[in-house]
Protein backbone atom coordinates (compact mmCIF):
# COMPACT_ATOMS: atom_id res chain seq x y z
CA UNK A 1 0.00 0.00 0.00
CA UNK A 2 1.38 3.39 -0.30
CA UNK A 3 2.66 5.17 2.51
CA UNK A 4 0.46 7.81 4.27
CA UNK A 5 0.60 11.47 3.48
CA UNK A 6 2.53 12.41 6.75
CA UNK A 7 4.98 9.06 6.35
CA UNK A 8 5.80 10.58 2.76
CA UNK A 9 6.62 13.53 3.66
CA UNK A 10 8.53 12.59 6.18
CA UNK A 11 10.93 10.54 4.09
CA UNK A 12 11.43 13.77 1.47
CA UNK A 13 12.40 16.03 4.28
CA UNK A 14 14.87 14.03 5.65
CA UNK A 15 16.31 13.12 1.80
CA UNK A 16 16.09 16.91 1.45
CA UNK A 17 17.98 17.27 4.23
CA UNK A 18 20.78 14.70 3.73
CA UNK A 19 20.88 16.36 -0.13
CA UNK A 20 21.64 19.68 1.81
CA UNK A 21 24.38 18.23 3.50
CA UNK A 22 25.98 16.07 0.79
CA UNK A 23 26.28 19.30 -1.53
CA UNK A 24 27.41 20.96 0.90
CA UNK A 25 30.25 18.34 1.38
CA UNK A 26 30.62 17.67 -2.34
CA UNK A 27 31.14 21.35 -3.55
CA UNK A 28 33.26 22.31 -0.36
CA UNK A 29 35.51 19.93 -2.09
CA UNK A 30 35.28 20.34 -5.25
CA UNK A 31 35.91 24.02 -5.21
CA UNK A 32 39.36 23.33 -4.08
CA UNK A 33 40.34 19.73 -5.64
CA UNK A 34 41.74 21.19 -8.47
CA UNK A 35 43.75 23.57 -6.46
CA UNK A 36 45.00 20.95 -3.97
CA UNK A 37 45.85 18.09 -6.64
CA UNK A 38 48.29 20.87 -8.48
CA UNK A 39 49.90 21.71 -5.29
CA UNK A 40 51.10 18.13 -5.07
CA UNK A 41 51.18 17.05 -8.17
CA UNK A 42 51.65 20.22 -10.92
CA UNK A 43 49.56 21.79 -13.18
CA UNK A 44 49.36 19.21 -15.79
CA UNK A 45 47.59 16.45 -13.50
CA UNK A 46 45.38 19.51 -11.66
CA UNK A 47 42.36 17.98 -13.90
CA UNK A 48 42.70 14.35 -12.68
CA UNK A 49 40.89 16.04 -9.22
CA UNK A 50 37.42 16.38 -10.95
CA UNK A 51 38.02 13.34 -13.30
CA UNK A 52 38.67 10.77 -10.04
CA UNK A 53 35.78 12.09 -8.04
CA UNK A 54 33.17 11.71 -11.45
CA UNK A 55 35.05 8.41 -11.38
CA UNK A 56 34.43 7.33 -8.23
CA UNK A 57 30.76 8.14 -8.15
CA UNK A 58 30.42 5.94 -11.27
CA UNK A 59 31.91 2.92 -9.69
CA UNK A 60 30.08 3.16 -6.65
CA UNK A 61 26.26 3.84 -8.11
CA UNK A 62 25.67 0.07 -9.24
CA UNK A 63 26.95 -1.82 -5.92
CA UNK A 64 24.48 1.30 -4.05
CA UNK A 65 22.14 0.31 -5.94
CA UNK A 66 22.82 -3.22 -5.72
CA UNK A 67 22.94 -2.82 -1.59
CA UNK A 68 19.14 -0.79 -1.97
CA UNK A 69 17.64 -3.54 -3.70
CA UNK A 70 19.19 -6.43 -0.86
CA UNK A 71 18.83 -4.11 2.26
CA UNK A 72 16.70 -1.10 1.21
CA UNK A 73 17.80 2.13 0.75
CA UNK A 74 18.47 3.35 4.11
CA UNK A 75 21.18 0.96 3.54
CA UNK A 76 22.50 2.01 0.84
CA UNK A 77 22.63 5.85 1.46
CA UNK A 78 24.00 5.72 4.77
CA UNK A 79 26.85 3.56 3.48
CA UNK A 80 27.33 5.96 0.62
CA UNK A 81 27.97 9.16 2.82
CA UNK A 82 29.89 6.76 5.33
CA UNK A 83 32.26 5.69 2.92
CA UNK A 84 32.79 9.60 1.46
CA UNK A 85 33.36 10.70 5.01
CA UNK A 86 36.56 7.96 5.00
CA UNK A 87 37.73 9.76 1.41
CA UNK A 88 37.58 13.16 3.01
CA UNK A 89 39.60 11.42 5.42
CA UNK A 90 42.25 10.30 3.02
CA UNK A 91 42.47 13.69 1.19
CA UNK A 92 43.40 15.49 4.58
CA UNK A 93 46.00 13.10 5.13
CA UNK A 94 47.53 13.37 2.12
CA UNK A 95 47.23 17.04 2.32
CA UNK A 96 49.51 16.55 5.33
CA UNK A 97 51.79 13.97 4.42
CA UNK A 98 52.04 15.74 0.79
CA UNK A 99 51.20 12.30 -1.06
CA UNK A 100 49.50 12.95 -4.58
CA UNK A 101 48.55 9.30 -5.15
CA UNK A 102 47.13 9.25 -2.09
CA UNK A 103 45.05 12.29 -3.00
CA UNK A 104 43.78 10.87 -5.75
CA UNK A 105 42.53 7.42 -3.94
CA UNK A 106 40.91 9.93 -1.63
CA UNK A 107 39.23 11.70 -3.97
CA UNK A 108 37.77 8.78 -5.88
CA UNK A 109 36.76 7.89 -2.28
CA UNK A 110 34.95 11.52 -2.13
CA UNK A 111 33.19 11.02 -5.32
CA UNK A 112 30.96 8.35 -3.76
CA UNK A 113 28.87 11.25 -2.27
CA UNK A 114 28.19 12.34 -5.44
CA UNK A 115 26.58 8.53 -6.00
CA UNK A 116 24.58 9.01 -3.11
CA UNK A 117 23.24 12.27 -3.14
CA UNK A 118 21.96 11.12 -6.79
CA UNK A 119 20.50 8.08 -5.75
CA UNK A 120 18.39 9.89 -2.95
CA UNK A 121 16.01 11.32 -5.99
CA UNK A 122 14.78 7.50 -7.05
CA UNK A 123 14.52 7.21 -2.90
CA UNK A 124 12.13 9.70 -2.89
CA UNK A 125 9.82 8.36 -5.54
CA UNK A 126 9.83 5.09 -3.52
CA UNK A 127 6.75 5.99 -1.66
CA UNK A 128 5.13 8.82 -4.13
CA UNK A 129 1.91 8.31 -5.77
CA UNK A 130 2.08 8.27 -9.28
CA UNK A 131 0.39 11.51 -9.39
CA UNK A 132 3.19 13.10 -7.44
CA UNK A 133 6.72 10.78 -7.94
CA UNK A 134 8.15 13.72 -10.13
CA UNK A 135 7.58 16.37 -7.87
CA UNK A 136 9.11 14.10 -4.84
CA UNK A 137 12.48 13.34 -7.09
CA UNK A 138 12.67 17.36 -8.15
CA UNK A 139 12.24 18.61 -4.14
CA UNK A 140 15.44 16.62 -3.25
CA UNK A 141 16.89 17.98 -6.22
CA UNK A 142 16.47 21.46 -5.40
CA UNK A 143 17.69 21.27 -1.80
CA UNK A 144 21.15 20.50 -3.41
CA UNK A 145 20.68 24.11 -4.64
CA UNK A 146 21.23 25.11 -1.02
CA UNK A 147 24.70 22.52 -0.59
CA UNK A 148 25.62 23.52 -3.46
CA UNK A 149 26.03 27.53 -3.37
CA UNK A 150 27.03 27.15 0.26
CA UNK A 151 29.82 24.35 -0.07
CA UNK A 152 32.34 27.26 -1.89
CA UNK A 153 31.61 29.82 -0.14
CA UNK A 154 33.19 27.64 3.08
CA UNK A 155 36.15 27.50 1.69
CA UNK A 156 37.88 30.53 3.16
CA UNK A 157 36.26 29.45 6.82
CA UNK A 158 37.98 26.01 6.21
CA UNK A 159 41.20 27.10 5.12
CA UNK A 160 41.41 29.32 8.88
CA UNK A 161 40.17 25.83 10.92
CA UNK A 162 42.88 24.38 9.36
CA UNK A 163 45.76 26.16 10.56
CA UNK A 164 43.89 25.96 13.69
CA UNK A 165 44.41 22.56 13.57
CA UNK A 166 47.98 22.63 11.95
CA UNK A 167 46.55 21.10 8.64
CA UNK A 168 47.42 22.65 5.04
CA UNK A 169 44.83 25.41 4.15
CA UNK A 170 43.52 23.75 0.66
CA UNK A 171 42.77 20.87 2.75
CA UNK A 172 40.42 22.62 5.30
CA UNK A 173 37.23 22.51 3.33
CA UNK A 174 37.32 18.65 3.68
CA UNK A 175 37.05 18.99 7.24
CA UNK A 176 33.63 20.45 6.38
CA UNK A 177 33.24 18.24 4.22
CA UNK A 178 33.45 15.21 6.29
CA UNK A 179 31.55 16.32 9.18
CA UNK A 180 28.56 17.20 6.57
CA UNK A 181 28.86 13.82 5.34
CA UNK A 182 29.09 12.34 9.07
CA UNK A 183 25.27 13.96 9.94
CA UNK A 184 24.45 12.95 6.36
CA UNK A 185 24.79 9.28 7.24
CA UNK A 186 23.68 9.99 10.71
CA UNK A 187 20.51 11.45 9.99
CA UNK A 188 19.79 8.83 7.33
CA UNK A 189 20.75 5.47 9.47
CA UNK A 190 18.95 7.09 12.81
CA UNK A 191 15.95 8.34 11.49
CA UNK A 192 15.08 7.60 7.82
CA UNK A 193 12.44 4.46 7.25
CA UNK A 194 12.63 3.66 3.16
CA UNK A 195 9.43 4.20 1.26
CA UNK A 196 7.25 1.09 -0.44
CA UNK A 197 8.75 -1.69 2.32
CA UNK A 198 10.45 -2.02 5.64
CA UNK A 199 13.31 0.18 7.23
CA UNK A 200 15.59 -2.61 6.27
CA UNK A 201 13.95 -4.23 3.73
CA UNK A 202 14.63 -4.59 0.07
CA UNK A 203 12.77 -2.07 -2.08
CA UNK A 204 9.66 -2.70 -3.97
CA UNK A 205 6.89 -1.13 -5.84
CA UNK A 206 4.60 0.65 -2.97
CA UNK A 207 1.74 0.76 -4.88
CA UNK A 208 1.63 -2.37 -5.94
CA UNK A 209 0.21 -4.04 -2.85
CA UNK A 210 1.97 -7.17 -3.23
CA UNK A 211 5.82 -8.41 -2.41
CA UNK A 212 8.03 -7.94 -5.61
CA UNK A 213 10.12 -10.46 -6.63
CA UNK A 214 13.21 -10.16 -4.81
CA UNK A 215 15.34 -12.22 -7.89
CA UNK A 216 18.93 -10.73 -8.11
CA UNK A 217 18.96 -8.66 -11.11
CA UNK A 218 21.99 -7.15 -12.14
CA UNK A 219 22.97 -3.85 -13.77
CA UNK A 220 23.87 -6.03 -17.21
CA UNK A 221 20.18 -7.59 -17.33
CA UNK A 222 19.03 -4.00 -16.59
CA UNK A 223 20.46 -2.23 -19.00
CA UNK A 224 19.50 -5.21 -21.48
CA UNK A 225 16.07 -4.93 -20.52
CA UNK A 226 16.03 -1.48 -20.83
CA UNK A 227 17.39 -1.98 -24.22
CA UNK A 228 14.41 -3.80 -25.39
CA UNK A 229 12.04 -1.30 -23.88
CA UNK A 230 11.69 2.20 -25.85
CA UNK A 231 10.70 4.36 -22.71
CA UNK A 232 13.72 3.06 -20.87
CA UNK A 233 16.00 2.88 -23.47
CA UNK A 234 15.00 6.80 -23.95
CA UNK A 235 15.45 7.46 -20.39
CA UNK A 236 18.73 6.14 -20.15
CA UNK A 237 19.85 7.51 -23.21
CA UNK A 238 18.70 11.33 -22.22
CA UNK A 239 20.36 10.92 -18.62
CA UNK A 240 23.88 9.97 -19.98
CA UNK A 241 23.61 12.36 -23.00
CA UNK A 242 22.01 15.37 -21.17
CA UNK A 243 25.02 14.79 -18.60
CA UNK A 244 27.84 14.73 -21.38
CA UNK A 245 26.36 18.03 -22.92
CA UNK A 246 26.27 19.66 -19.88
CA UNK A 247 29.60 18.68 -18.69
CA UNK A 248 31.46 19.61 -21.81
CA UNK A 249 29.93 22.73 -21.80
CA UNK A 250 30.40 24.06 -18.48
CA UNK A 251 33.95 22.65 -17.90
CA UNK A 252 35.51 24.65 -20.48
CA UNK A 253 33.61 27.77 -19.98
CA UNK A 254 35.98 29.29 -17.38
CA UNK A 255 38.63 28.41 -19.92
CA UNK A 256 36.86 30.00 -22.26
CA UNK A 257 36.53 33.29 -20.63
CA UNK A 258 39.34 33.69 -19.30
CA UNK A 259 40.58 33.27 -22.58
CA UNK A 260 38.40 35.93 -23.68
CA UNK A 261 39.86 38.41 -21.04
CA UNK A 262 37.29 37.75 -18.49
CA UNK A 263 37.85 38.37 -15.07
CA UNK A 264 37.50 35.75 -12.29
CA UNK A 265 34.34 37.52 -10.55
CA UNK A 266 32.41 37.20 -13.80
CA UNK A 267 33.48 33.68 -14.27
CA UNK A 268 32.38 33.13 -10.59
CA UNK A 269 29.16 34.99 -11.61
CA UNK A 270 28.55 32.95 -14.79
CA UNK A 271 28.77 29.13 -13.49
CA UNK A 272 26.47 30.32 -9.93
CA UNK A 273 23.59 30.84 -12.48
CA UNK A 274 24.57 27.99 -14.39
CA UNK A 275 24.06 26.00 -10.81
CA UNK A 276 20.82 27.94 -10.18
CA UNK A 277 19.50 26.77 -13.33
CA UNK A 278 20.41 23.41 -13.19
CA UNK A 279 18.64 22.90 -9.28
CA UNK A 280 16.57 25.76 -8.00
CA UNK A 281 13.40 25.47 -10.94
CA UNK A 282 13.38 21.43 -10.51
CA UNK A 283 9.86 21.57 -8.31
CA UNK A 284 8.11 23.35 -11.32
CA UNK A 285 9.77 20.46 -13.59
CA UNK A 286 8.69 18.10 -11.34
CA UNK A 287 4.98 19.38 -11.62
CA UNK A 288 5.48 19.82 -15.22
CA UNK A 289 6.37 16.12 -15.58
CA UNK A 290 3.66 14.88 -13.04
CA UNK A 291 0.74 16.60 -15.19
CA UNK A 292 2.03 16.78 -18.79
CA UNK A 293 4.00 13.64 -18.71
CA UNK A 294 7.67 12.53 -18.40
CA UNK A 295 8.45 11.67 -22.26
CA UNK A 296 6.48 15.10 -23.09
CA UNK A 297 9.19 17.11 -20.44
CA UNK A 298 12.00 14.63 -21.34
CA UNK A 299 11.60 15.98 -25.42
CA UNK A 300 11.26 19.69 -24.25
CA UNK A 301 14.62 19.28 -22.01
CA UNK A 302 16.63 18.25 -25.57
CA UNK A 303 14.95 21.22 -27.18
CA UNK A 304 16.07 23.22 -24.20
CA UNK A 305 19.74 22.09 -23.99
CA UNK A 306 19.35 22.75 -28.06
CA UNK A 307 18.96 26.22 -28.04
CA UNK A 308 21.68 26.72 -25.14
CA UNK A 309 24.73 25.43 -27.86
CA UNK A 310 23.11 27.49 -30.44
CA UNK A 311 23.20 30.55 -27.66
CA UNK A 312 26.72 29.08 -26.36
CA UNK A 313 28.00 29.14 -30.29
CA UNK A 314 26.22 32.67 -30.87
CA UNK A 315 28.25 34.01 -27.51
CA UNK A 316 31.47 32.56 -28.75
CA UNK A 317 31.10 34.07 -32.17
CA UNK A 318 30.13 37.88 -30.96
CA UNK A 319 33.24 37.59 -28.50
CA UNK A 320 32.69 36.23 -25.74
CA UNK A 321 30.18 38.66 -24.70
CA UNK A 322 29.60 37.70 -20.82
CA UNK A 323 25.55 38.58 -20.58
CA UNK A 324 24.91 36.35 -23.41
CA UNK A 325 27.32 33.50 -21.91
CA UNK A 326 25.55 34.30 -18.86
CA UNK A 327 21.87 33.30 -20.28
CA UNK A 328 23.52 30.14 -22.35
CA UNK A 329 24.72 28.95 -19.05
CA UNK A 330 21.39 29.02 -17.56
CA UNK A 331 19.22 27.84 -20.22
CA UNK A 332 22.49 25.00 -20.49
CA UNK A 333 21.10 24.13 -16.54
CA UNK A 334 17.73 24.21 -17.09
CA UNK A 335 18.16 22.12 -19.99
CA UNK A 336 19.78 19.88 -18.02
CA UNK A 337 17.04 19.95 -15.08
CA UNK A 338 14.27 19.30 -17.40
CA UNK A 339 15.74 16.45 -18.85
CA UNK A 340 17.00 14.79 -15.68
CA UNK A 341 13.61 15.22 -13.66
CA UNK A 342 11.71 14.01 -17.03
CA UNK A 343 13.71 10.72 -17.69
CA UNK A 344 14.37 10.15 -14.14
CA UNK A 345 10.40 9.52 -13.54
CA UNK A 346 10.42 8.00 -16.90
CA UNK A 347 12.59 5.14 -15.06
CA UNK A 348 10.65 5.00 -11.77
CA UNK A 349 7.48 4.69 -14.02
CA UNK A 350 7.78 1.61 -16.52
CA UNK A 351 10.55 -0.67 -15.12
CA UNK A 352 9.29 -3.50 -13.04
CA UNK A 353 10.26 -3.93 -9.71
CA UNK A 354 12.94 -6.41 -9.93
CA UNK A 355 14.51 -4.32 -12.65
CA UNK A 356 13.79 -0.57 -11.41
CA UNK A 357 16.35 -0.20 -8.37
CA UNK A 358 19.61 -2.08 -10.08
CA UNK A 359 18.57 -0.16 -13.74
CA UNK A 360 18.45 3.55 -11.60
CA UNK A 361 22.33 2.54 -10.19
CA UNK A 362 23.61 1.07 -13.66
CA UNK A 363 21.95 4.59 -15.44
CA UNK A 364 23.55 7.01 -13.00
CA UNK A 365 27.35 5.12 -13.44
CA UNK A 366 26.43 5.40 -17.23
CA UNK A 367 25.48 8.92 -16.70
CA UNK A 368 29.16 9.64 -14.39
CA UNK A 369 31.29 7.43 -17.24
CA UNK A 370 29.81 9.80 -19.84
CA UNK A 371 30.08 13.20 -18.29
CA UNK A 372 34.03 12.08 -17.78
CA UNK A 373 34.12 11.38 -21.01
CA UNK A 374 32.51 14.71 -22.27
CA UNK A 375 35.53 16.13 -20.02
CA UNK A 376 37.68 14.26 -21.33
CA UNK A 377 36.75 15.10 -24.79
CA UNK A 378 35.94 19.15 -23.93
CA UNK A 379 39.88 20.00 -23.80
CA UNK A 380 40.65 19.01 -27.23
CA UNK A 381 37.82 20.58 -29.43
CA UNK A 382 38.17 23.82 -27.38
CA UNK A 383 42.26 23.67 -28.42
CA UNK A 384 40.79 22.85 -31.85
CA UNK A 385 38.14 25.09 -32.51
CA UNK A 386 37.61 27.04 -29.49
CA UNK A 387 34.45 27.91 -27.77
CA UNK A 388 31.91 27.54 -30.96
CA UNK A 389 33.41 24.09 -31.66
CA UNK A 390 32.32 22.96 -28.26
CA UNK A 391 29.09 24.04 -28.70
CA UNK A 392 28.92 22.61 -31.69
CA UNK A 393 29.90 19.06 -30.47
CA UNK A 394 27.71 18.90 -27.22
CA UNK A 395 24.73 19.92 -29.66
CA UNK A 396 25.81 16.55 -32.04
CA UNK A 397 25.73 14.49 -28.76
CA UNK A 398 22.21 15.41 -28.36
CA UNK A 399 21.50 13.13 -31.75
CA UNK A 400 21.18 10.01 -29.79
CA UNK A 401 18.63 11.24 -27.30
CA UNK A 402 16.75 12.48 -30.49
CA UNK A 403 16.46 9.49 -32.22
CA UNK A 404 15.57 7.64 -28.82
CA UNK A 405 12.76 10.10 -28.08
CA UNK A 406 10.65 9.16 -31.66
CA UNK A 407 10.93 5.56 -30.25
CA UNK A 408 9.63 6.80 -27.21
CA UNK A 409 6.65 8.89 -28.62
CA UNK A 410 5.55 6.16 -30.78
CA UNK A 411 5.61 2.94 -28.98
CA UNK A 412 5.66 2.95 -25.00
CA UNK A 413 7.14 0.65 -23.04
CA UNK A 414 5.21 -2.21 -21.72
CA UNK A 415 5.80 -3.59 -18.18
CA UNK A 416 7.85 -7.18 -18.31
CA UNK A 417 10.16 -9.09 -15.93
CA UNK A 418 13.72 -10.18 -16.77
CA UNK A 419 16.24 -13.01 -16.41
CA UNK A 420 18.46 -12.31 -13.41
CA UNK A 421 22.00 -12.96 -14.22
CA UNK A 422 23.78 -11.36 -11.37
CA UNK A 423 25.90 -9.19 -13.41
Amino acid sequence: MPQDHHSQRRAVVLLALSNVLGGIGVASGIAVGALLAEQLGGTAVAGLAQATGVLGAAVAAVPLATLATRRGRRWSLTLGYTIALLGAGVVVTAAVVGSFLLLLLGLGTFGVAQAANLQSRYAAADGASAATRARSIAVVMWATTIGSVAGPNLTAAGERVASGVGVPGLAGPYLFSALAFAVAATVLGTFFRPAGGPADGAVGRPEAGAASSRRAVGATAALRWAAGHPVARFAVGLIAGAHAVMVMVMVMTPVHMQHSGMSLELVGIVISVHVLGMYALSPVFGWLVDRSGGTTVAVEGIAVLLVATVLGFVAAASGGRPVLTAVALTVLGLGWSASLIAASALLTEVAPDDVRVPLQGATDAVMSYAGAAAAALAGPVLAAGGFRAVNVAAAALLTPAALLAVGAVRRPAAHATVPADGG
